[in-house]
């Protein structure tokens, strides 16, 4: 082989090695058969699937008599019986668990979508009410304010007339004087003058 066309192999060598790393993980999903021989040396009659309940009749080493849930009975081999639920159980049985947890915080939801609803509008009644309140609080504190100016006012003129009243009577007794006036003055003219108006 010519040193040129080794040269080109030796790329086209390292490409498997350059490929990309893939992930991978160990299947957690056994399949145990089933036989009917107890060494289990014939063709199994039935796959048994992980998490699989059955009840162990007898047990030696390497091999066990099982019978399941539905009255079957035959041999499996012992090695792969657990005493505890295996990982694919859990993992089921709690996945079943948390999707009736999730149905029934769904349902309570819904059960007090209807008080949380009235208990948002009686909160924005109390905020609106304490608003209100606080107003009148405003509208009271100045209320009082002003009152007690009124009685300040009050007891420093207690013994004083408004101008106005003073104004009205002094025009009535100007009124009333010329009036009188008049009447003297009429009086003593035809008192004079032999009951005569003379001006």
């Amino acid at each position: 082989m010519r040193p040129f066309t080794r040269l080109l192999l030796i790329p086209l060598a390292m490409a498997p090695l350059a490929a990309p790393a893939e992930t991978a993980w160990v299947t957690d999903n056994l399949r145990l058969g089933l036989h009917h021989a107890a060494d289990t040396s014939d063709r199994a009659f039935r796959t048994l699937e992980s998490g699989q309940e059955l009840e162990v009749l007898s047990r030696d080493v390497y091999y066990a008599q099982v019978r399941l849930p539905d009255g079957t009975t035959g041999y499996v081999k012992a090695a792969y019986l657990v005493n505890e639920k295996p990982a694919v159980l859990i993992v089921s049985e709690t996945r079943a668990e948390v999707q009736r947890l999730q149905a029934e915080i769904d349902r309570l939801r819904e059960q007090f979508a209807g008080p949380a609803a009235t208990i948002a509008a009686l909160e924005r009644q109390v905020a609106e009410q304490a608003a209100r309140a606080q107003e009148d609080a405003a509208r009271i504190a100045e209320l009082t304010r002003q009152n007690e100016a009124y009685a300040v006012k009050q007891e420093r003129f207690r013994y004083t007339l408004p101008i106005t009243w003073v104004g009205a009577a002094l025009a009535a007794t100007l009124f009333a004087g010329f009036i009188g006036g008049l009447w003297w003055l009429d009086y003593r003219s035809r008192k004079r003058h032999g009951g005569l108006r003379i001006y």
